[in-house]
């Protein structure tokens, strides 16, 4: 029951615009009074378990993706997209897809992502023929790309506090991502000319004349060099994702200022800071997380609601089925950190029981992920998409919904009840048996 409330006052603070770090805080001071936990106890276990040379990747990683932005590497990226897909019948909207999913691929991080890809092609959707209700609303879950195409940040998370190779994620969640990158690719190609009619245009994206194939491909080689070096040093054993992700840092510092030339040391200032502060807020997260995820292990609430599910629900397609309902609906209502270090871990063991390997289980919690984060009445990334594109949210949650209804919730239920699905690389890596 104390659980349950310490969910309940989390969404309140939450709720009542208390930044979630400190929201974090209050549940923290919560259980720690109701179960008389001592304080000097749980502060040295949260600083032990945040100091990880995994976390080390998770500023690197955020400050790739700010670095993308503001040195021309996003830019290079939809333009070379464009030229390959943009001329077809919905091409523009999959240039959309392609290009979040691509930058994902590097940066690992969705909020990035939406800055960058929406800033260049929403105004341009707009003159193509697209409602900016429908763009805001396809590049708000295509953004989440970045938590299902490795490197994730999230998976770093998840892998952080449940003790999985951070590698056999980053692999188990490649199925998911190509099933909605073709997911999103077929319904915006089945939307154009049904609910909008998609017009042709002179001008790339950039508002510059458009380039040929072979110039694009050029000016985004650097860029397209980036997901290959990051991922084949990944699985090819040369460096750990950690170093992966100062590689990564460093690429994108070397072509921003001496490839493209578009980064400044003004623009470079920026995206150091606005990067401290994202990791900032995540790391206080954590820390909390950590001392709250003590509390109820020493309390055995996860033990618990495993035993209380179990008692009612007999069946493990049903326990499943459960378990994919609430995780959709904590998405829905807190943000995607919490779901992943503090919700998600409560079902692990319930998971486990059932038979499902925790890699499995890490693919299915970026599913709900990628879900509730478009998902009212929270949806930080919808309602960020929503400003970036400069449009009301109310005109963004109908299309929203229906991506979600026709691509999210398949992809999640398909990566649920197909293991292999998520399981398949991981084994063929030799990341689990």
């Amino acid at each position: 029951m104390e659980g349950l409330f310490a969910i309940l006052l989390l969404l309140v603070l939450m709720g009542l615009g208390v930044p979630i770090a400190w929201s974090f805080a209050g549940v923290l001071a919560y259980l720690a009074f109701v179960y008389d936990a001592n304080f000097n106890t749980l502060m040295m276990q949260g600083f032990r378990s945040v100091d990880s040379v995994i976390l080390i990747a998770l500023p690197l990683f955020v400050l790739t993706g700010y670095l993308m932005q503001s040195g021309g590497i996003a830019t290079r990226l939809v333009v070379f997209i464009e030229t390959l897909v943009g001329r077809r019948r919905g091409g523009m909207g999959a240039s959309l897809v392609l290009a979040s999913g691509i930058f994902g691929a590097i940066a690992g991080t969705a909020t990035a992502a939406v800055a960058s890809i929406g800033t260049i092609m929403v105004g341009p959707l707009e003159q193509r023929g697209y409602p900016r209700g429908y763009s805001s609303a396809l590049l708000g879950i295509s953004s989440l790309l970045g938590i299902l195409i490795p490197p994730s940040i999230t998976m770093i998370l998840f892998a952080v506090v449940t003790r999985q190779s951070v590698a056999a994620l980053f692999a188990a969640t490649v199925g998911p991502a190509l099933l909605l990158i073709i997911g999103l690719i077929l319904v915006n190609r089945f939307a154009c000319g049904r609910l909008f009619q998609e017009v042709a245009g002179q001008e790339s994206l950039t508002g510059a004349k458009p380039v040929t194939r072979t110039r694009a491909s050029l000016n985004a080689f650097p860029a397209l060099c980036l997901p290959v070096i990051i991922l084949g040093g990944i699985y090819g054993g040369v460096f750990t994702p950690t170093e992966a992700a100062a590689v990564a840092a460093f690429a994108a510092i070397v072509i921003g200022f001496l490839v493209y030339r578009d980064q400044s040391l003004r623009s470079f200032y920026r995206s150091v800071i606005a990067a401290s502060e994202t990791t900032g807020s995540i790391i206080l997260i954590l820390l909390f997380s950590f001392m709250i995820g003590r509390i109820l292990a020493a309390e055995r609430v996860p033990q618990e609601l495993t035993e209380l599910i179990t008692l009612l629900i007999s069946d493990p397609l049903l326990i499943l089925i459960t378990v994919n309902i609430f995780l959709i609906l904590a998405g829905a209502m807190l943000d995607d950190v919490s779901v992943t270090v503090v919700i998600a871990p409560l079902f692990l063991p319930l998971m486990v029981q059932t038979g499902v390997d925790p890699v499995h289980y890490a693919a299915i919690v970026a599913c709900s992920v990628v879900i509730g984060a478009n998902s009212p009445p929270v949806a930080p990334i919808l309602y960020m998409a929503c400003r970036i594109g400069r449009v009301s949210i109310h005109k963004t949650f109908s299309p929203a919904l229906m991506l979600i209804a026709v691509v999210g919730i398949p992809v999640m239920l398909i990566t649920t009840f197909v293991p292999e699905l998520s399981l398949f690389l991981p084994r063929q890596l030799g990341f689990i048996r």
